[in-house]
């Protein structure tokens, strides 16, 4: 087989990272607009985007400091409860408290690529599910594979909305949606039954965890401390161009409807997939660090294009070439933290630099919010996103080019 190497417990990951983010990508394209639709403002929108992005936080932290002392799969298993009871909520109510409050306790993703709490504790797990520590690098680009093309099949289904409305006459827009919150709340109940299946060999190897203030070594809160700053600053800037308010931006400046957008963003997911294992072989050859910056720069000239294109098939053209490129960072930046630390330190290093990504990013849609009420052009969130990610591009290699990870997860 071709990931003969890889665990039954490897698989099993790959199998509910699938169903998790197909879920998120049809949600990603359509809470944003199916907010407009019951008549929220875009202040609003942005501060029930940013609750989603605060329970990422909350529960990576939760996951950094206590999974391992949970257990991976008691910890994985309530967060995929959780993930269908928000689904549950947003299906029964349209009151906006309670979808604040179904947004901060669920596991809703609505930026287009994983940011919440399943991904700290599934990337500290991951190179324990490989025969061969040579093959870190291909798990996490076969682990971001496998998640876009799901997320991009749930994009497609994003246009199921327009297909019900031709199908059933009199339905409006925001009823038609409502289906897919249900699709949602029963797709967390599979990831549950995934979870449940997983072995012992996923928790940490021992039989003593060390308390999180004794977890790290002095060198590997260096590293991480300084990872921590500058993800934060990617993060912050990634937040002005979440998936869900560059799909609102396409409904709003060019009219583009939900069965275009679904096209869109499931081609621009393909992309993205493919260029993972791109990624990794690139990796391998150049180095981790250098495959990080010298595809995103390139990509983030772009993302500044996206906001200054004068219509829409070049704001497409743009966008598609920057998203076959934007994520290649992704496979890279998380083999090199698990790289960088040891066995036991993954799961605090990868919490740690995810809750740095996650709190930065959850600011970013509430400004975005404003800045759209001001702005007529909406060019401003691309060029501010653009800037800051290009900054921490140049921060990061001049940071980082000469601390090179080993296969065994040492500093050389």
């Amino acid at each position: 087989m071709l990931i003969d190497w890889l665990s039954t417990d490897g698989k099993l990951i790959l199998s509910a990272r699938i169903i998790r983010t197909f879920a998120y990508g049809f949600l990603s394209i359509v809470l944003a607009i199916y907010l407009k639709l019951l008549g929220f403002n875009d202040i609003l929108i942005g501060v029930l985007l940013t609750a989603t992005l605060v329970n990422s936080v909350i529960f990576t932290l939760i996951a950094s400091f206590y999974a391992d002392r949970i257990g991976r799969r008691k910890t994985l298993i309530i967060y995929g409860a959780l993930m269908s009871i928000a689904g549950a909520i947003f299906l029964a109510t349209d009151n906006y408290f309670a979808l604040i409050a179904a947004a901060l306790i669920g596991t809703i993703n609505v930026t287009g690529s994983e940011t919440g709490a399943f991904l700290s504790i599934e990337q500290a797990l991951l190179p324990q599910t490989v025969k061969d520590s040579r093959k870190r690098n291909t798990i996490f680009a076969l682990y971001n594979m496998a998640g876009t093309f799901a997320m991009s099949a749930g994009i497609l289904l994003s246009g199921l909305p327009a297909v019900l409305q031709e199908q059933y006459d009199g339905m409006d827009q925001a009823e038609s949606i409502k289906p897919l919150f249900l699709l949602y709340s029963i797709l967390g109940i599979g990831v549950i039954a995934i979870y449940f299946m997983l072995s012992k060999q996923i928790e940490v190897s021992g039989n003593i965890v060390k308390p999180v203030t004794q977890t790290l070594s002095p060198q590997s809160k260096k590293i991480v401390g300084r990872l921590s700053g500058l993800f934060a600053v990617d993060s912050f800037a990634g937040g002005f161009v979440i998936q869900s308010i560059v799909s609102f931006w396409f409904f709003t400046k060019f009219g583009v409807d939900l069965a275009a957008l679904s096209v869109i963003f499931s081609v621009a997911g393909v992309l993205t997939a493919f260029s993972f294992l791109a990624a990794a072989k690139i990796a391998d050859r150049i180095g981790l660090v250098n495959t990080m910056v010298f595809t995103h720069i390139p990509s983030n000239v772009l993302l500044i294009l996206v906001g200054f294109a004068p219509s829409l098939p070049l704001a497409i053209a743009f966008y598609l070439t920057r998203m076959a490129l934007s994520q290649m960072d992704v496979p890279t930046r998380q083999s090199y933290i698990v790289a960088v630390v040891s066995e036991v330190e993954r799961t605090p290093a990868v919490g740690i630099t995810n809750t740095s990504r996650n709190i930065s990013q959850a600011v970013s849609p509430s400004l975005t919010g404003f800045i759209l009420q001001a702005l007529p052009a909406l060019s401003a969130p691309f060029v501010v996103g653009g800037a800051l990610k290009i900054a921490y591009d140049i921060a990061l290699y001049l940071n980082f080019r000469n601390i090179k990870p080993t296969e065994d997860g040492n500093v050389d």
